[in-house]
């Protein structure tokens, strides 16, 4: 029985190891004081942004950082400790955990890592109030058709004057 335990928990290190080494980004998070509703609410807001959210033993995540290459980020695993990963987006986890912490006192991030290397807690709230990726290209996307706007109505501005001036001569 012994043997299944420690097996078990080996197994359950090397998932965790695995997401880590998977993710863009890992945000580590102290949880303690959200209810039950706060906490089911900030786990639809990242399971929406594609982020995966687990309460995972500090011994655990220990071993898996160390694993994952990570050990700079054991000192983060200390009291009641939940992990963000997100597989395809660096910042959007940072972004929706800073944006719900915003609505409780008792939600803090501890600590992360983004894009393979682990970050201090000021680097995370930087990410955190960058504009996403999505913003940012329709920023582009503006910043691109204001000049074409501007040209198809200089055309248009042409052509409405040449058929003035053909229609009064």
């Amino acid at each position: 029985m012994k043997d299944t335990v420690l097996k078990a928990k080996q197994d359950l290190v090397d998932v965790v190891a695995d997401k880590m080494s998977r993710s863009e980004s890992v945000i580590v998070v102290d949880y303690l004081g959200l209810s039950v509703a706060q906490v089911t609410d900030l786990r639809r807001q990242l399971f929406d942004a594609g982020v995966e959210f687990q309460v995972v033993k500090n011994s655990i995540l220990r071993r898996a950082a160390e694993k994952a290459g990570l050990a700079d980020l054991n000192d983060t695993f200390a009291g009641p400790t939940a992990v963000a990963f997100s597989y395809d987006d660096a910042i959007v986890a940072a972004k929706t955990i800073s944006k719900f912490a915003e609505t409780t006192d008792v939600l803090e991030i501890k600590g992360g890592m983004i894009e393979g290397q682990v970050q201090s807690l000021e680097k995370i709230n930087e990410y955190a109030n960058m504009p996403s990726r999505e913003e940012l290209l329709a920023t582009l996307a503006s910043m691109l058709q204001s000049p074409v706007r501007k040209v198809a109505y200089a055309v248009q501005a042409i052509i409405d004057k040449n058929e003035e001036d053909g229609s009064a001569a």
